[in-house]
């Protein structure tokens, strides 16, 4: 299977016929955000999250304020906030997804290997040998357990007996739930995992113990299996005004978009290593 699109964003590629938004349209006093209220280090009702600070970021360049239309980020997120006509704007979903308008990408990020430090495993390639004998965490999709490309990626290799699955759902009754595999490996009821940049990179910075990044090695398995991703925004199909207007913005405020992802630990992909795609 190829093309396979982060954990946290196939539901957002799911979004069903949208109702007519006059593409030509002034931009409204009050920037309607699609955000879930319970995902950091993207976003939560507390506005805490890195999707939140874009959010605001942007609304000040258009002279707006924000009101979101809070909605859990899984089957469905689209169709009853975006194509519903609730709100105008989903913070991040990958580029060029389906039945979506994306903007230009404004990061580009990994799956990363999360490791505790003080178990050094020099662990940096899908090939590595000790693959085979260690507890790997994995992200698993929705109820019905789909695939995420790292587990595409070790099934390819017969690694699946030590694999350990994450449901990136989990308990909604719980903070942040995606963050589970994190803390297994923190426990050490893992190895190490193999987890979404951004998800990564903000839980290990607030780890009780060090944890290490490693990009997952190849970036592209082949024959196109891929583990690096452009990210956007995304707005209705007919809204190519409002499109263009967010990219002005990602333009002129590259420099901020950059430092609020940097404060929350999001591992960036160097554009040059993406052009290729």
């Amino acid at each position: 299977m190829t093309n396979v699109t982060p954990f946290r964003l196939i539901c957002a590629a799911l979004l069903l016929a949208a109702p007519a938004c006059g593409s030509g349209a002034r931009p409204a006093p009050v920037l309607r955000v699609c955000s879930d209220p319970n995902n950091l280090p993207f976003s939560n009702q507390r506005e805490e999250g890195f999707e939140n600070r874009l959010a605001w970021l942007i609304a000040k360049e258009l002279g707006s304020s924000v009101r979101y239309t809070w909605w859990p980020q899984r089957r469905g997120f689209i169709r009853n906030t975006l194509a519903a006509g609730k709100c105008d704007l989903v913070m991040g979903t990958t580029l060029g997804a389906e039945r979506v308008l994306t903007t230009k990408p404004y990061y580009t990020s990994t799956y990363v290997f999360v490791i505790r430090k003080d178990r050094h495993l020099a662990v940096t390639s899908l090939d590595d040998p000790a693959l085979r004998t260690l507890r790997i965490g994995v992200q698993l999709v929705g109820d019905d357990y789909a695939n995420t490309p790292p587990v595409h990626a070790l099934s390819r290799r017969g690694i699946t007996s030590n694999i350990v699955g994450f449901s990136v759902l989990g308990d909604y009754a719980q903070e942040n739930p995606p963050a589970r595999i994190i803390d297994a490996v923190i426990a050490g009821d893992v190895d190490l995992a193999v987890a979404w940049g951004p998800l990564a990179g903000y839980f290990a910075k607030r780890s009780p113990v060090p944890l290490e990044l490693v990009p997952v090695s190849p970036a592209v398995d082949p024959p196109g299996l891929r583990f690096t991703f452009d990210i956007s925004l995304a707005v209705r199909p007919n809204d190519a005004t409002f499109k263009e207007q967010l990219e002005g913005i990602l333009e002129r405020k590259r420099s901020d978009i950059d430092r609020i992802l940097k404060d929350y630990g999001v591992p960036r992909v160097p554009v040059a290593e993406t052009e290729s795609r």
